[in-house]
């Protein structure tokens, strides 16, 4: 790993786009550094415009009829060799990518770029086979089964800086299916993109089926959803941007060939609720790691958390204790189990909610508080205590290492629960920690809809493909469970065949006669 680290920062990458099959370059070229380590540069990716948007939409509907008809077993067979790629020849090398480019520990790399994402790729083809093998039960006589076609036009996937494994699943799960796809990664990802995309076209994926472009967002929304031939979008990014783009596709319905597919996962404010008879160590634990693994940059990282009086004191000790042991810096360091936040934009986020309950009377930063930009963006792990269960960073998503806490009465822990509730508008992820099975019981059901993904016991983070499927609802997304059919089973179309063998000749049915 160290070596292959060592290789990766001895040169400047050159990242062009590829656009069905062909590097394409622009006089636009931008340079990559590692949030870490920003005086060193990782390479450099050509940035697009409307006209290499529209290229791609063209390769990909050239492709289309070609690809669709291959045998799915065919299709099948390039992704599970791509799976094999990932865990085998390219391992350290997409790790490696996404330890410099994403700013990522080898713990935290490994079990995305690698683990993640060749899961994500055998088990869909295990769910694809599920898909096609459901079939209708026939009558004496005839035949009925079912054809699960692809989608009639293109695929748009645009996909987030934090996982190279969802980069990865988010173009591929559509394209599996027989679809053709326009891939937008996140400028901060393009690192790891671009090893994904060796990967896919040394395992044999055909020219044209998945496009990589280095466009904006809106200028890529500009052309996709105006084309007749959008067929579907799968999202993963803001809540304020899928509400954008859902608005856009609404007001363009009429110029579409079919009612695209709208599958998208959003924003979190994902919650942790400790009941009294909880086990403080394990509450602390599940903090720490909940909300500081990959500097709380994932949409399922805790961010909220509610603590009863009575364990508070035990939870506060650990939780602390363990922050002051964490070690920051860059990648290469395996000794560091926290690195940078992704770019100054996040970084300036961020830290103005920190600098803000630095003077603010509701709260006291118990841990953290400190950030510096002068060689990377590092932000310490902080914990803020809170008096108010409304306060700004209780609601807002910061998508960083920021955890606020609001300790209650431990006789008041059903108005608790109601605030877990009704605090934030998403609903993507949630853990309650308890020992007494009644109170897990009741919670579990009174907090159903307040996240798709809830833990028991455990850190709200860190589900398995084939294990924990992810989504949530309310502003979190579509909740199409990414990791089980449910996704899958969104980029076909059905059709209905009835075949009958012996077809009548006679309109007269027998209780016509007399």
């Amino acid at each position: 790993m160290q070596q292959t680290l060592a290789e990766l920062k001895a040169y400047e990458a050159d990242l062009p786009m590829i656009i069905g099959g062909k590097e394409v370059r622009t006089q636009q070229r931008v340079a990559i550094h590692p949030p870490h380590e920003l005086a060193h540069t990782l390479g450099y990716f050509y940035k697009g415009d409307a006209t290499h948007v529209q290229q791609a939409i063209d390769a990909a509907l050239a492709a289309k009829e070609q690809w669709e008809n291959l045998a799915w077993e065919h299709r099948a067979a390039i992704f599970l060799k791509a799976a094999e790629l990932i865990s085998g020849k390219y391992r350290y090398r997409i790790n490696a990518a996404t330890m410099l480019g994403q700013s990522k520990n080898a713990y935290q790399a490994e079990i995305d770029a690698v683990c993640e994402l060749a899961d994500f790729l055998r088990f869909n083809v295990q769910y694809m086979s599920e898909i096609y093998g459901g079939q209708p039960d026939s009558a004496k006589g005839i035949w009925n089964r079912l054809e699960y076609r692809p989608l009639e036009g293109f695929v748009l996937a645009i996909t987030p800086f934090n996982f190279t494994a969802i980069a990865g699943n988010l173009p591929s799960a559509p394209a599996m299916m027989g679809n053709v796809v326009v891939w937008k990664p996140a400028e901060t990802q393009i690192y790891s993109a671009h090893i994904i995309m060796d990967i896919f076209r040394e395992a044999g994926l055909p020219d044209g089926v998945i496009n990589l472009i280095h466009c904006d967002g809106p200028t890529t929304g500009n052309v996709v959803f105006a084309h007749p031939d959008f067929a579907g979008i799968h999202f993963t990014g803001s809540t304020g941007t899928f509400n954008f783009m859902w608005n856009t596709i609404g007001a363009n319905i009429a110029n579409y060939r079919s009612y695209p597919r709208i599958v998208g996962e959003t924003g979190g404010k994902d919650f942790v609720l400790a009941h009294p008879s909880a086990d403080p160590t394990v509450v602390a634990v599940g903090l720490a790691r909940g909300a500081f693994e990959y500097q709380g940059q994932k949409c399922s990282a805790a961010s909220r958390a509610y603590i009863p009086q009575s364990l508070w004191a035990a939870v506060k000790e650990q939780l602390c204790a363990d922050l002051a042991s964490f070690n920051m810096g860059i990648t290469d360091d395996f000794g560091n189990f926290i690195n940078a936040v992704i770019d100054e934009k996040s970084f300036d986020s961020i830290t103005r909610y920190i600098a803000a309950a630095h003077n603010d009377p509701q709260v006291r930063i118990i841990a953290g508080g400190t950030y510096d930009k002068s060689k990377g963006y590092f932000i310490a792990p902080t914990v803020i205590e809170t008096s108010n269960p409304r306060y700004v960073t209780m609601c807002d998503e910061l998508f960083g290492p920021v955890l606020t806490i609001y300790v209650y009465p431990d006789e008041q822990f059903d108005e608790t629960v109601e605030l877990v509730n009704t605090t934030s508008p998403y609903a993507l992820t949630g853990a309650l920690f308890a020992r007494d099975r009644y109170v897990i019981d009741r919670v579990a059901y009174a907090l159903r809809h307040a996240a798709g993904n809830f833990y028991i016991n455990d850190k709200p983070t860190g589900a398995v493909v084939n294990q924990q499927p992810f989504g949530g609802g309310r502003a979190s997304g579509t909740n199409d469970k990414a990791g089980s059919y449910l996704n899958l089973v969104r980029w076909v179309s059905a059709r209905s065949v009835k075949e009958t063998f012996v077809p009548p000749t006679d309109y007269r049915y027998p209780f016509l006669a007399k």
